[in-house]
């Protein structure tokens, strides 16, 4: 097919095995938009992507948006010697393609099954453990916590941590 590279953000590929289907095809390089499961790699641009390795890593992950926004604060916390003994993130989190229109069932949680467009929905988040993959120092540490707001577009992420040592609001800002 000539295709060099795939953006797989089907999200219908999103398992490893699932998504060298694509190197099967011809293609030379796919970047999963989202968590990946099966031994893919997850790189953060900013925080563990010069652990890239073209001849090793021909199916990676670029994690999800909230990874995205989470892993360079976590990162900076780590390398300028704070640390993170604990943390809890929380995302308000724009609607998704997953989510339903109107009201009706879920099968995943009954949550689930209120209308994306009208209804802030309390919701689970894989960001904070994917941290602990793009940031292994942190596994483990943080958990995290997800609201689906009725907007289209634009998302927020909160991070309270407890440092590993004793700083100060100053010494932060």
């Amino acid at each position: 097919l000539g295709v060099d590279y795939v953006i797989e953000s089907t999200g219908l590929f999103t398992a490893k095995k699932a998504a060298e289907g694509h190197l099967r095809g011809g293609a030379k390089k796919v970047v999963i938009s989202a968590p990946a499961s099966g031994g893919a790699k997850t790189f953060v641009m900013g925080v563990n992507h010069h652990e890239y390795n073209p001849r090793e890593h021909h199916v990676v992950s670029n994690a999800s948006c909230t990874t995205n926004c989470l892993a360079p604060v976590v990162h900076v916390l780590v390398k300028e010697g704070f640390g993170v003994a604990t943390g809890l993130m929380t995302t308000i989190h724009s609607y998704t393609a997953t989510q339903k229109t109107v009201d009706g069932v879920s099968v995943k949680d009954w949550r689930g099954g209120r209308a994306a467009a009208i209804n802030i929905i309390p919701s689970t988040t894989g960001a904070a453990k994917a941290v602990g993959m793009v940031i292994p120092s942190t596994q483990g540490k943080l958990t995290g916590m997800s609201f689906r707001v009725p907007t289209p577009d634009v998302s927020v992420v909160d991070l309270t941590f407890t440092a590993t040592r004793d700083t100060s609001i100053k010494e932060i800002d």
